[in-house]
């Protein structure tokens, strides 16, 4: 509206097909979710804020679904909706474009999509850590990147595999001549059917797959030591993962910012709470309704821990910059198979911010939430065949 007024007449057909258009846009989006991005409260009631997760529902996601079943972000006056992601949801692009408040997903996919125009910002660091390994049956003798020369190695792609590329070429290797690639699918049939001798796994999902597998020489499920692995994290190549990323231009009104600060509040008392509760995360993770088993996904919250306890001193989520500049330097530098790199600059001083975070942490402090885990130790997680 511009404020004029002017004389009414019947809107044209092309209008009529516009709007009709709009409706259905707007009916769809309406399908997605049960709350809008940024749906705000009617009255008094709590604020509807949107998360968009990046994968399907299981460990990796449990402290923000302990978050919301414990009331953690309900007491900071939110009503959070998750959002599940999947193979065909980039969730930084779901934010980018207004479909929710917040999302979660790698920090180098999140910095190519803003490399290329998304307006998002990494607001708080959840995951320390990689959980990204290179999985090989043990008589193979790969224990090192530099012993996948002359071998068939699979990688899952879509971005996931720069770890594995600078690791390789950080050995002396060339990725697409000293090496077969292979398009992994996102599980581990692949290596247990001798098709590949090193497989992309996540220590909390796909690691997990190969050890709940039956040997068929013994008839037991596979042990650790069956199995070699290489860890990203001990070779200086590893990367950045699960972060929660806001609208940049958003963070300019006070309002969001607010919310920003409460929701990873909320966040952090939730992965507090799976620290030091694990198997009533694992009941929230089943509860949620993961498709995989209850072993498997003890297993999961169990190794996520790890990657986000302990924390640094300064407090869970805070954003290290040695850890950051890691991740970029590997972004700009490791090159894939088809030659490309993840970022081809710098990204600019707002791709991230440690504000929120702070905030947060004293918010969380004054409450005597633990947000270090100095003392944090694993349990012990028994697999079960299948992960059930």
């Amino acid at each position: 509206m511009n404020g004029r007024a002017t004389a009414a007449r019947p809107p044209s057909r092309r209008l009529l097909r516009s709007l009709a258009v709009v409706a259905a846009l707007a009916l769809s989006v309406a399908a997605c979710t049960t709350t809008g991005p940024g749906g705000g409260s009617s009255g008094d009631g709590p604020q509807r804020v949107t998360l968009q997760l990046q994968w399907s529902t299981q460990g990796q996601f449990a402290g923000y679904l302990a978050a919301v079943d414990q009331g953690f972000y309900a007491k900071r006056g939110l009503d959070v909706q998750i959002k599940e992601g999947g193979v065909d949801i980039v969730p930084q692009t779901v934010l980018a474009q207004g479909q929710a408040d917040y999302a979660i997903a790698w920090v180098p996919k999140a910095l190519a999509s803003r490399e290329q125009g998304a307006a998002i910002t990494d607001v708080a660091q959840i995951f320390q850590r990689s959980g990204t390994y290179q999985v090989a049956f043990a008589d193979k003798g790969i224990t090192s990147a530099e012993d996948l020369r002359g071998k068939r190695v699979g990688n899952w792609g879509f971005g996931n595999e720069f770890e594995l590329f600078a690791g390789m070429t950080a050995a002396g290797l060339t990725p697409a001549s000293d090496v077969t690639l292979v398009q992994q699918q996102f599980d581990m049939q692949a290596l247990l059917s001798g098709e590949i001798d090193a497989a992309q796994a996540m220590s909390y999902n796909e690691y997990a797959q190969v050890l709940e597998a039956r040997n068929p020489a013994t008839g037991q499920l596979y042990t650790p030591a069956d199995f070699s692995v290489i860890n990203w994290n001990d070779t200086g190549t590893a990367m950045l993962q699960d972060a929660i990323w806001a609208s940049t231009e958003r963070l300019s009104d006070p309002t969001y910012e607010d919310t920003t600060t409460r929701f990873i509040a909320g966040s952090i008392e939730g992965w507090a709470y799976c620290r030091d509760n694990v198997e009533s995360c694992r009941d929230i993770v089943v509860k949620a309704g993961s498709t995989l088993g209850a072993s498997h996904q003890l297993w999961q919250v169990n190794e996520v821990n790890k990657l986000i306890w302990p924390s640094p001193a300064a407090g869970a989520g805070t954003i290290d910059p040695a850890a950051w500049e890691q991740t970029v330097r590997v972004a700009r530098t490791a090159v894939n198979a088809d030659g490309q790199t993840v970022l081809t600059r710098d990204p600019d001083p707002e791709a991230y911010t440690n504000t929120y975070v702070e905030r947060a942490i004293g918010m969380l402090k004054s409450e005597g939430v633990d947000v270090v885990g100095a003392g944090y130790t694993p349990t012990t997680v028994t697999l079960n065949p299948g992960g059930s």
